[in-house]
């Protein structure tokens, strides 16, 4: 997991017509961004930053002058390397390094794959995906979720439905 990119924000739009855009949180807030400079290998340069006052944020990014080119952002992730991020502690992670992972019950049966990680205030969610498609969350807790690795997070069979 180490060599994999950290997505701490994602595009969801144009903000005003100066090129502003509104970007959803993925991490511990706005504060966490703005010593960060360079996302996505480079291609996109941070000027400036604030809050939204509703747990987003609004940001300018050197390379995105107006409007449109502010709506054609819609949908992109924003990535940075590892390197230049804090160290975790022993029992942090990224929510990314969950995103794909293989899921499986404690008794070995197939499940499906993390398609997603949410907070909703309470705990942190894991979204997963079946085969068929379908989804369904479960609380990322010791009792639903007991182990993950790099490949396979484990959920305890109780929590599938």
């Amino acid at each position: 997991m180490s060599d994999k990119p950290v997505t701490l924000a994602a595009v969801t739009g144009a903000h005003g017509v100066a090129g502003e855009v509104r970007l959803k949180l993925f991490g511990e807030g706005v504060d966490a961004l703005k010593p960060l400079r360079s996302f996505n290998g480079g291609t996109l340069t941070l000027l400036k930053i604030r809050g939204d006052n509703k747990g987003g944020a609004i940001a300018r990014f050197a390379e995105v002058t107006d409007r449109t080119s502010a709506e054609q952002l819609r949908g992109t992730a924003l990535s940075v390397s590892r390197e230049v991020l804090p160290d975790l502690a022993e029992d942090e992670f990224y929510f990314s390094d969950l995103i794909g992972l293989s899921v499986v019950t404690g008794r070995g049966d197939t499940v499906g794959r993390v398609c997603a990680v949410e907070n909703f205030g309470a705990t942190d969610i894991v979204e997963i995906e079946r085969p068929d498609g379908t989804t369904f969350m479960v609380p990322l807790t010791k009792q639903a979720v007991p182990t993950w690795d790099s490949e396979t997070l484990t959920v305890n069979a109780d929590f599938v439905d």
